[in-house]
């Protein structure tokens, strides 16, 4: 296995955002109730503390440990991995997601046509994919809204989609639902979205399902604009 040299490693570190350094861990998937701080698609850090009254439930996608969290009532931590539960009930799952390479893939997006993409690949063999999505129907972060364009890149005249999404058409002012809309990949593709001046090569998983699969093993983020 090849390893990236230590000045390359330096020059990622040194353009990856702070924001994005400190990431969240986890994706507030459902929520039922109104519990204080925290609602559907909110993103939670480590050592967040949420509080549910009996009647209240929440589910937590982990982004890194893939674990998908249904909680109800009682006094919730999140952890780095998953959280603690007091005076409620948690049933957990693990779930297929790639979120550490999302993340990165994410924190290099501006820099992926310089950097990441530097060595062109030859006409006939698709640019390798930074992630691989676990479902048909990905869950765009795009703040502010914007032309994201997604083109199938391992097959000659792959499909190619371009998508107006105004602010209206993000859920919680940020992610546009490809479920939601009624749009969908092919299973085992190779996709190149682009959003301005960022782009993202994934993977769509040859045994993906269409609709609203857990939103960890779906998520496409871009930075914010700025």
């Amino acid at each position: 296995m090849k390893h990236l040299p230590t000045t390359v490693l330096a020059v990622f570190t040194l353009f990856i955002p702070q924001a994005w350094a400190d990431a969240p861990v986890a994706v507030v998937e459902d929520v039922t109730g109104k519990p204080a701080g925290v609602e559907f698609m909110d993103y939670v850090e480590p050592g967040k503390v949420i509080k549910l009254a009996a009647d209240e439930s929440i589910v937590l996608g982990y982004l890194k440990s893939c674990w998908r969290e249904t909680i109800r009532g009682g006094t919730v931590t999140v952890g780095a991995e998953q959280s603690e539960v007091s005076g409620g009930t948690v049933d957990r799952a693990r779930v297929s997601c790639d979120g550490g390479k999302m993340d990165l893939a994410a924190a290099q997006s501006k820099q992926s046509a310089a950097m990441v993409f530097r060595k062109a690949p030859g006409p006939n063999t698709p640019p390798k994919p930074q992630f691989r999505i676990y479902g048909r129907s990905p869950v765009v972060e795009l703040r502010g809204g914007g032309t994201l364009v997604i083109e199938r890149v391992d097959v000659p005249s792959g499909d190619r989609m371009e998508v107006a999404i105004a602010p209206a058409n993000l859920v919680h002012g940020a992610f546009y639902d490809f479920a939601r809309n009624g749009k969908s990949l092919k299973p085992g593709g190779i996709y190149r979205a682009k959003v301005g001046d960022q782009q993202i090569v994934f993977e769509v998983d040859a045994a993906a399902k269409e609709g609203a699969e857990p939103v960890a093993g779906r998520l496409l983020r871009f930075q914010p604009a700025g």
